[in-house]
């Protein structure tokens, strides 16, 4: 861009000295640098800008593949899932021609293919209770239940008198 080198930056403040005057110069040497500073951001300002807007080409750009993708697989699935569709109807139409009796739709005539619901384990108070002592203590099984409050008083330290 510019080639300036220390002894051009001298040559430019000893005529910016002369010419402006040594009262001035630190007043206008600010300005300059603030000017200069706002240029910068500036130009930093412009450059991410022209950095977001091609980023935001690039991923418009991806999207567009992604999508064009994601409908090619939709549409190789549909195809596949009509010709399963097809391949299961004519599977299952051979059984279904030689099956003699569907389940019904009325629940009468149903109860007579499912059972009625029964409890499996309907003793199973007294099958607990059939559990030996040295069993329950082995495998740390709780014989008494207790509230926390009484776990605590039973275990407090006695106190000394």
């Amino acid at each position: 861009m510019l080639d300036i080198g220390l002894s051009k930056m001298a040559l430019v403040g000893v005529v910016a000295l002369v010419v402006i005057g040594p009262e001035k110069l630190p007043r206008v040497a600010r300005t300059v640098g603030a000017l200069l500073g706002k240029a910068q951001r500036y130009v930093a300002d412009v450059k991410a800008e022209v950095n977001r807007s091609m980023e935001l080409d690039e991923l418009r750009k991806m999207k567009s593949t992604v999508e064009n993708a994601a409908r090619n697989v939709e549409q190789s699935i549909q195809t596949g899932a009509s010709e399963f569709e097809k391949d299961w109807k004519d599977a299952v139409g051979d059984l279904a021609d030689s099956s003699a009796d569907p389940l019904p739709d009325d629940p009468a005539a149903l109860a007579r293919y499912v059972p009625p619901y029964q409890r499996p384990d309907k003793h199973w108070r007294a099958r607990r209770g059939a559990i030996p002592q040295w069993y329950k203590a082995r495998s740390r099984l709780r014989t008494h239940v207790q509230s926390g409050a009484a776990r605590v008083a039973r275990f407090r330290p006695k106190k000394s008198r």
